[in-house]
């Protein structure tokens, strides 16, 4: 009692610091941020830092303890691995099957661009592999993760068994064939408070049988359906004698029972009850014999006191520890069964399942040839309408009767350009191309070899040579991409001329042979010259996501219009290609074109790329199909490129346009082609080089090709494309050569070779260099067209003024450009971009032994900065090369940093989406120089310094932000170089510290120095920069620890740590959590932490450790990654809700990788890493308040509904610890400062500066102005008493003030898990007497020197444990996952019976309604419609993870009270940390537990029975008490085996008392059981049906079969006990059927009181039941009343024990009732009473507690007088300090009271009812309703209406509100009758009102 006072006093908010008052109070709610108030001093006291605590010298260290290390047995988990990275070559694999280079390419090259990207496809991959980087990341990266099993284990629980799932009460009818009788009867009213009458008999079905343990039971149901639960039940062991009762009913018998009650039965004839009164007296005369026969027994074997003391005695106790070795045995069957498959509670946690990719790594693949949407083109057939025989004997299929040749090529309307290469295809018959075979040599370019004889890379050149089938790609698909056909025929007229016979249909025939014959002229003479004929197209795709548009089919085929052939208007005509009013105007050829277009799928094996290169899986055969890729123009865009990874060196050539007009060189220049050819020198005996793709049917290569023929064209405009091969070195002699040709169409000229000079004559030259300052000549251009070709003219030069250089030229017209031709390079080895170009020339001159300038060089370096981004991505790998190759050779610092400029640059321009170019090139290609120290340094060095320039340098800030977004290329880039340099120069082998030059880690360090600065100012201007730059600091540091000296890593974690303290806004929180996170998730964690001791000397016992229970100094010096974590945890939880929750998600997602790490599994290595986070128990500690949470929802799926409860109602009250009443008072004043309020209710911050919104008090009901009601949202507060606890001095965690809110579910949930997987690793195995790890030892340790105020803690944590994983029931889960929130409360329509029950409106009678209706709302019964597999998955991993908790914590809890037996033992086993034990093993029983924890903490029950017997049966018997308690509610368990497991327990606990008074009897548990039998109906639970009367049985079978008592009284005295039992049953049996109606159920306790008036125990606990009720209600007057009677109980019994002078009537002032407490006789049940002066004292106190929430202060003083002179007498003044305050205070509120006279303890009505059908005897009675404050009688009236119109219908029922007389008559048809009155005052009623002492 003392110390509670001390508690109570210690908040006075005036007089003590709110630093002290913030401990233990609850938090109203979480500010947000930047919305939290601090006192000044507060503040001031946590913006300090913590204290720097300096890292080990890792490397000594492991040189200083070699010799342990070697010695340790799992010295794995201390030393890194050999080897831990090596560098490695990763073959290059291509697409084709040969290599991707020309053979000869690297030959020829010499230019250093053209070198170095074949260099670059040609090198494999440079690979630095960290062999253990699969451990590196998240524990969802882990490759072995355990996953969770398929098949969790299936746990029963209660809460999920069928709520009205019916039981056969017959099944526990006698084995032994005994008497059975069932039939209705009509039952009685026998309620001492109505008379008897007719009408009050029901129809009831009775059903009679026999009990298991030989008695009988005489159960009534509403109808002949036995299988249910009973309305009610009569114990036939109770009853003395059944007679006949005529009086009130014919055929009526009564049955009188021993507590002179009687129960009224009457049967429909004289034979039934003839019958029913014969069975029962049959019956009740056995009972009567069996029990003589007992007491015979009984009394011949007694045994006296002297011969126990003898060998009988030893005799008994031997049978007795027999009895216990066979319990004992049972318990370690259930211990090692317990033990097997038990899961790690990590792999139960939803956290593990969870899908989270923000920290996991980006995938990295090598470059790789990447395609857009391709699709494939099948060309079939090409017909036209105009078909014949071609063959001479026109034998033959009918065929076109000419040779027509298809282009295909894609055009994008919507960026108006062609997006393809031409495609071309010969569809022509056999018969047809043999018209063609005269002039094959012509269109082979001259070369008349048979190509069957050659072959193209690998490939015969014949199946090469007509194509049908293409693959196009697209990159960027959309609707307005067509394929577009263009057909050609052979040279011969106009365009006109000849569509005109494919125009007509009539007379085909005649038209036909007219055609052929033309055709046939026309190809042995101008075969090789082509004209335009024909154009169709078809749309490709349906949307822009890559949809094949299968459907369309291609256009008519439109006659090709010969003055606008040109491609620019052929996208015009697409334009109107879906305006059908526009495409009809044009002329049409009739024919048809099958085209086929569909996706790739694996089927094309045989394919070639757009080099004639085979792709894999070629296949070479007559009749394989060969599949052309076809190049696709990608356009110039950055998003769009990417980087070159094969060989293409492709240039496509397009004359435009000729204006030859005006020309006077040439007679004839009007059929114009021309030739193009490639040549590579103008000398006399040039040849042109044969590396022009030829067309279909030709040779694969040629030398030259044509373009095709305008007819009568001067001004020609063409649209075909030249595609060639240019040699991999290009120089100034490569050209282009184009002659033009005439050519005759006249076929009047016979087409022989003689006169083959009239067919085509020469009309003039053109050419063009391809090379123009280095680069490639592209885009369109304009040129000259000279009339002779002489030699050397390339070399002709205009020098101006009519001078030239060179040979002498004719010009056509006058030289104008009159020749117009565009190119198109399609290459990765050349660029047109020329400052990329200038760079690479100039490194090619510094290389090539020039003296290089710093400043040209750097001029050069920031030209890139104008580099084309699209050429920045397709040279990417080779310009970084060369970038990085400038760096380490540089000279002086400004090449270097400009170098790192550029890379800047080069990097972001990159980061458009295009990333993972630079991840792959950093993590595949980058290779850092061979070092050299006189020609080159490292890259990692010459990087260090430049990157620590430009972090220096202000002015240019852009590149500094870029370098800090950007920075994880150039850490990653360091850190791939240093481990290349290691290992090439052999410094693997060298110690750490001699790896690097110390001026190297003096730069490293300056660079973490530089950065901070960045990160820790730019995070608000700059948040992507900042965090980008965090998370790649951490990343290098992490990778550090495998190459660098890892002391020096760990200084350079504490340098950054420096730059952040408590205080700091959310984001840095978030950026210094996210660096702790990668830090910790080094692969190598656990070595780097050295979980081993280090105590002084050599250790060989875990005893004999220096084990670091909290972060002391030592311990984070010597672990100093875990516990720099540790104390960045513990300072966070300081911290507000956002930032504890990235704290503990570190810490959560750290231990969760250390259980699936498959290096770990086994469970000595868990246990040692366990060891490591040993001082999370001291931050636990510390926050055990914040954490102390067990009235919430332990599902979290609902959270909104979790914290609107928390804010809903406030309370500054811890545990069971209430304030005082004034203390609450002064809460609600103005008076108090904001600041100090917010500390003491938690809601302030110690940071921050602003103040808290304070929510108003929100009271649960209006009866009391100041109502405050208990709160069970927290365990019992702590002892303050720490003085002898393990030394917290020395901790780490900075910060002095302590927050007092508590923590979220989540965080609590999750800071619980990593709990209690430290405590199940270091006790896995364990098992009770079998097996005791060493690891346990370490915990034992932490127990001895752990004070008992902080094992209070320790066990209320695990308490928490139990309650905040908690198993709800499937129910539950379903209501979550549906987002329902908590179940609602229904309630059954139930009979009732008057005083109504009135439905409250407050928080009160909601608590009330919850308990009322909780096996309805809480259980998963057959009206349960969720069979969603989500919901049952859900159910099954919540069970296992509330069994797993369970067993652990029971664990725990054996492994204590075998260990401390002694302690737990002190003063008799009542001591503060024996009763803490008590409850925690209690609390398993109290909460929902499956059916195999239960038995094993049945077991644990028994254990603590028989190891602590004095605990139960002397001294005080609360424990004793609680323990019936429990057990009886388990004893009305749904599951059979509970229901028996609670039987054998509860008889082991008779059992054990009656051992423990050397067999005279059991009166402790006898009385306990029987109060614990009242308060369980006094609470509802709802005993007394078929389940606990089967329960009831076994403990008497037990008693029976016992064979070493059969000898004693013990087993009749067990079965008096639950005669007594049953007696207690039917007296109360109305309770259950007045459950939900408050009022009725408080005038039967009340009752029940007086009836035990005599016993103060039993009365005590009526009392306090009723007291229960009233506060749950609301009616804190009554409460307080029934506290006042239980301390008059009290005082009365210490009076006549001579303890107290006074008694009873010491409260006569009061109350006039109390002379009720005078009634007390001392029966047998009073030995076992201990009440004290302390008892007593406390239930004063909690009188006035009472009575001040009842705002009843005249009376606190009269309680007071008796308190004060104890006080006094005891010289505890500062209680008498506390006393007198509160006096004050309430004489205060008198004052203010009489003055304003404002004080309403409530609104009456007067209700009165009628309706003789209903309420018979109580037809016409009135009552008065009391009702809260302010109460309205329409809300009274309502209320009721509704009530009794849901029940009877609302035509039967009418209100009255006028107060006047009833005129029944009015009224005849209506059941129920209700007139209401409102009553100003109760003292209308004469009631008799206290009167205070000074009235």
């Amino acid at each position: 009692m003392q110390g509670r006072v001390n508690r109570l006093f210690k908040k006075e908010p005036v007089s003590v610091d709110p630093v002290q008052k913030c401990k233990g109070a609850l938090c109203e709610s979480e500010p947000d941020v930047g919305e939290v108030p601090h006192t000044e001093g507060a503040g001031r006291n946590l913006d300090a830092k913590p204290k720097d605590i300096e890292p080990i010298d890792y490397e000594n260290v492991l040189l200083q303890k070699k010799a342990q290390i070697i010695s340790d047995p799992i010295r794995d988990m201390l030393l890194f691995p050999n080897e831990d990275f090596q560098i490695g070559m990763l073959k290059r694999h291509g697409r084709t099957l040969l290599p991707i280079v020309p053979e000869n390419a690297r030959k020829e090259a010499h230019s250093l661009l053209v070198t170095e990207c074949i260099k670059t496809y040609n090198t494999d991959w440079h690979l630095v592999h960290f062999k253990y980087e699969d451990y590196s990341g998240d524990f969802r990266q882990l490759a072995n993760k355990a996953p969770r099993p398929e098949k969790l284990p299936v746990h029963v629980f209660e809460v999920d068994e069928d709520v009205d799932k019916d039981e056969d009460t017959a099944s526990l009818g006698s084995q032994k064939g005994g008497i059975t009788k069932q039939g209705w009867l009509h039952k009685g009213n026998m309620n001492s408070a109505i008379s008897v009458t007719m009408r009050s008999f029901k129809r009831r079905f009775f059903h009679l049988t026999q009990l298991g343990d030989g008695s009988y039971i005489l159960n009534f149901y509403k109808d002949e359906k036995i299988s249910k639960e009973p309305k009610g039940s009569i114990f036939l062991d109770s009853c003395m004698g059944v007679v006949q009762n005529n009086r009130i009913r014919r055929f009526a018998f009564e049955l009188k029972m021993q507590d002179k009650s009687s129960y009224l039965l009457a049967a429909d004839s004289d034979q039934e009850m003839d019958e029913w009164i014969g069975s029962l007296n049959k019956i009740l005369q056995s009972t009567f014999e069996a029990a003589m026969q007992e007491k015979r027994n009984g009394e011949s074997l007694e045994i006296s006191d002297d011969e126990l003391s003898g060998q009988g005695r030893s005799e008994h106790v031997t049978s007795w520890e027999s009895l216990h070795c066979e319990f004992t045995k049972s318990a370690r069957e259930i211990e090692t069964k317990k033990n097997e498959g038990r899961l790690k509670l990590f792999v139960l946690d939803a956290d593990t399942q969870k899908l989270d990719f923000s920290n996991i790594e980006p995938d990295v693949k090598p470059f790789e040839e990447k395609f857009g949407k391709r699709f494939v083109v099948k060309c079939n057939d090409l017909s036209f309408n105009l078909q014949s025989c071609v063959a001479e004997n026109e034998e033959g299929p009918t065929t076109n009767v000419e040779p027509f040749f298809v282009t295909l090529a894609l055009f994008d309307i919507k960026n108006n350009r062609k997006i393809s290469a031409d495609f071309h295809v010969d569809l022509n018959h056999p018969t047809v191309r043999h018209m063609l075979s005269n002039s094959t040599s012509i269109m082979n370019g001259g070369d008349g070899l048979a190509t069957s004889q050659k072959s193209i890379n690998g490939i015969p050149e014949s199946m090469l040579q007509h194509p049908k089938q293409g693959i196009f790609s697209v990159t960027c698909p959309h609707q307005d991409i067509f394929l577009v056909a263009r057909v050609e025929k052979v040279l011969q007229g106009g365009i006109t001329q000849c569509a005109e016979p494919y125009m007509k249909s009539s007379d085909s025939a005649k038209v036909a042979q007219k055609v052929l014959k033309n055709a046939k002229q026309a190809c042995s003479r101008l075969g090789q010259y082509r004209m335009p004929f024909a154009w169709a197209a078809r749309p490709v795709f349906k949307d822009s996501q890559g949809n094949l548009d299968k459907s369309a089919r291609f256009s008519a085929l439109y006659r090709q219009d010969s003055n606008k052939p040109s491609d620019e208007n052929l996208l015009k005509l697409l334009l109107d290609f879906r305006k059908p009013d526009k495409m009809i105007k044009l002329p049409v050829i009739l024919g048809n074109l099958d085209i086929n277009i569909d996706n790739v799928s694996s089927e094309f094996l045989t394919c070639v790329n757009s080099s004639y290169i085979p792709v894999k899986r070629f296949e070479n055969g007559p009749k394989v199909t060969v599949t052309h890729e076809v190049e696709e123009f990608v356009p110039c865009l950055a998003k769009l490129s990417q980087p070159f990874t094969t060989y293409n060196n492709h240039f496509y050539i397009y004359p435009k346009h000729l204006k030859y007009d005006s020309q006077k060189s040439f007679a004839k220049a009007r059929n114009i082609a021309v030739r193009i050819e490639f040549r590579d020198s103008d000398e006399e005996d040039s040849q042109p080089l044969k590396c022009i793709y030829g067309r279909p049917g030709g040779s694969v290569f040629t030398k030259y090709a044509f373009t095709m023929v305008l007819h009568h064209h001067q001004n020609p405009e063409f649209y075909d494309e030249i595609k060639m091969e240019l040699p991999t070195q290009l120089h100034e002699r490569h050209h282009l050569l184009f002659t033009f040709y005439h050519v005759s169409c006249d076929n009047s000229s016979k087409g022989t070779t003689k006169k083959r000079e009239a067919i085509e004559s020469q009309v003039g030259y053109a050419w063009l260099p391809l090379l123009k300052d280095g680069r490639v000549v592209t885009s369109e251009n304009q040129i000259p067209v000279s009339a002779n070709l002489p030699l050397g003219y390339l070399s002709y030069q205009e020098l101006g003024m009519g001078k030239h250089s060179g040979p002498e030229v004719k010009w056509v017209d006058g030289a104008k450009h009159i020749f117009k031709v565009a190119t198109h390079l399609v290459s990765t080895v050349y660029t047109q971009d020329q400052h990329l170009n200038n760079f690479f020339q100039y490194c090619q001159k510094c290389d090539s032994g020039a003296q290089a300038s710093g400043t040209e060089l750097v001029k050069f370096l920031k030209s890139l900065h104008a580099m084309e981004s699209h050429v920045m991505i397709n040279f990417l790998p080779t310009i970084l090369n060369q970038l990085f190759r400038v760096l380490a050779r540089a000279t002086q610092e400004d090449v270097a940093v400009n170098v790192t400029r550029v890379l800047v640059h080069i990097v972001s321009q990159c980061h458009e989406g295009l990333e993972h170019y630079l991840r792959s090139y950093i993590k595949f290609v980058f290779k850092t120089e061979p070092y050299n120290s006189s020609k080159c340094k490292t890259v990692h060095e010459e990087l260090t310094k430049s990157m620590t320039v430009l972090l220096r340098t202000t002015a240019d800030f852009l590149t500094c932000n870029k370098l800090l977004k950007y920075s994880w290329f150039f850490l990653e880039a360091l850190i791939k170089s240093m481990a290349q340099h290691l290992i090439e120069t052999g410094k693997l082998k060298l110690f750490r510290n001699q790896r690097f030059p110390a001026s190297y880690q003096h730069t490293v360090e300056t660079l973490v120095n530089l950065l901070m600065p960045h990160i820790t100012q730019k995070y608000k201007d700059k948040p992507e920069e900042a965090r980008n730059a965090n998370h790649s600091l951490a990343v290098f540091i992490k990778r550090c620890f495998s190459l660098m000296d890892r002391g020096f890593v760990f200084k350079q974690i504490n340098n950054y740590m420096k730059w952040f303290s408590p205080g700091n806004p959310k984001t840095l929180f978030e950026l210094k959590f996210e660096f702790l996170r990668v830090i910790c998730n080094h692969e190598h964690y656990i070595p780097l932490n050295l979980p081993m001791p280090f105590g002084k000397g050599r250790v060989q016992r875990y005893q004999d450790l220096q084990l670091d229970f909290t972060l002391t100094d030592d311990f984070c010096k010597n672990h100093f990654l875990v516990g720099l974590l540790l104390r960045e945890v513990g300072s966070a939880l300081q911290e507000y809700r956002d930032v504890r929750q990235i704290a503990i998600g570190v810490l959560k997602s750290l231990m969760i990788k250390h259980t699936f790490d498959d290096r770990y599994t086994a469970k000595s290595q868990q246990a040692r890493i366990a060891t490591l986070y040993l001082p999370l128990f001291g931050l636990l500690l510390e926050n055990v308040q914040r954490i102390n949470v067990k009235d919430c929802s332990p599902f979290p799926m609902n959270q909104a509904s979790n914290s609107g409860k928390e804010d809903s109602s406030f309370s500054l009250q811890t545990g069971n610890t209430m304030l005082t009443p004034q203390k609450l008072g002064n809460t609600l004043d103005n008076s108090i400062h904001k600041d100090v309020f917010g500390v003491i209710s938690g809601t302030a911050s110690p940071h921050g500066s602003s103040t808290p919104t304070i929510s108003a008090v929100r009271h649960a009901d209006s009866r009391g102005s100041l109502i405050s009601t208990d709160s069970a949202t927290s365990l019992p507060e702590r002892n303050s008493d720490k003085n002898n606890s393990l030394d917290k001095n020395h901790g780490c965690v900075g910060g002095s003030v302590m927050r007092c809110d508590k923590l979220e579910q989540t965080e609590i949930r999750s800071l619980l898990m990593c709990f209690l997987h430290v405590l199940k690793s270091m006790s896995d195995g364990f098992v009770l007497g079998k097996y005791y790890p060493r690891s346990l030892d370490a915990l034992i340790t932490y127990w001895n020197k752990a004070s008992t105020a902080e094992l209070m803690d320790f066990f209320t944590i695990l308490e928490v444990c139990l309650h905040q994983f908690r198993y709800m029931g499937k129910r539950y889960i379903a209501r979550n996952q549906e987002g329902l929130g908590p179940i609602s409360i229904t309630h059954e329509k139930k009979a009732q019976t008057l005083p109504v029950s009135r439905s409250r409106t407050g928080m009160m009678h909601a608590r009330l309604q919850q308990l009322s209706s909780l096996d309805n709302s809480y259980t998963f019964n057959h009206s349960y419609a969720h069979s969603d597999a989500d919901v049952l998955h859900q159910s099954l991993v919540e069970a296992n993870i509330a069994t797993e908790v369970c067993l652990t914590v029971l664990d725990m809890m054996g492994l204590f009270t075998h260990v401390f037996k002694g302690q737990l033992l002190a003063d008799n086993g009542h001591n503060p940390l024996m009763k803490k034990v008590f409850n925690v093993l209690l609390c398993f029983v109290q909460i929902n537990q499956s059916e195999m924890a239960l038995k094993a903490v049945f077991a644990a029950l028994r254990n603590l029975v028989y190891k602590f017997p004095s605990t139960f049966f002397e001294g005080r018997a609360d424990m004793c008490a609680t323990m019936c308690y429990e057990i009886l509610k388990c004893c009305n368990s749904k599951l059979s085996t509970i229901r028996e497991d609670a039987s054998t327990l509860l008889y082991f606990l008779m059992r054990n008392n009656f051992e423990w008074t050397r067999r005279r009897s059991f009166v402790r548990t006898h009385l306990q059981v029987i109060i614990a039998v009242s308060q369980l109906i006094a609470d509802v639970v709802g005993i007394g049906g078929t389940r606990f009367q089967q329960s009831l049985a076994i403990i008497n079978n037990c008693a029976n079969c016992d064979r070493s008592v059969k000898a004693t009284g013990f087993p009749s005295e067990v079965k008096d006990l639950t005669k007594r039992i049953r007696t207690v049953l039917m007296a109360t049996a109305q309770m259950k059927e007045h459950e939900n109606d408050p009022e009725m159920l408080v005038d039967l306790q009340y009752s029940l009181a007086k009836s035990y008036a005599s016993t103060p125990e039993l009365r005590k606990t009526w009392l306090d039941s009723m007291a229960k009720i009233h506060v749950k209600n609301g009616d804190l007057s009554e409460a307080a009343m029934c506290y006042i009677h239980v301390a008059a109980l009290v005082t009365e019994y210490l009076k006549r024990k001579g303890i107290f002078k006074q008694g009873c009537t010491a409260f006569k002032m009061i109350t006039p009732n109390i002379d009720e407490e005078a009634a007390m006789m001392e029966d047998v049940g009073m030995q076992d009473v201990h009440y004290n002066e302390d008892v007593l004292m406390e239930l004063l106190e909690q009188c006035a507690d009472g009575l001040w929430k009842a705002e009843r202060y005249e009376l606190i003083s009269n309680v007071y007088k008796l308190i004060i002179p104890v006080y006094e007498k005891r010289r505890e003044f500062e209680k008498l300090a506390h006393l007198y305050d509160t006096l004050h205070q309430a004489y205060k509120k008198i004052a203010e009271v009489i003055q304003t006279g404002k004080r309403l303890l409530g609104t009456y009505f007067r209700v009165a009812f009628f309706g003789q059908g209903f309420f018979e005897d109580e037809d016409g009675k009135e009552y008065i309703y009391k009702e809260p404050k302010l109460t309205q009688l329409s809300e009274v009236s309502q209320r009721l209406l509704k009530l009794y119109s849901d029940k009877f219908g609302p035509e039967n029922v009418r209100m009255i509100y006028d107060d006047g007389k009833v005129r029944r008559a009015a009224f005849e048809n209506i059941c129920l009758l209700c007139q209401f009155s409102f009553l100003s005052s109760p003292l209308s009623l004469n009631l008799m009102q206290p009167v205070a002492s000074f009235d």
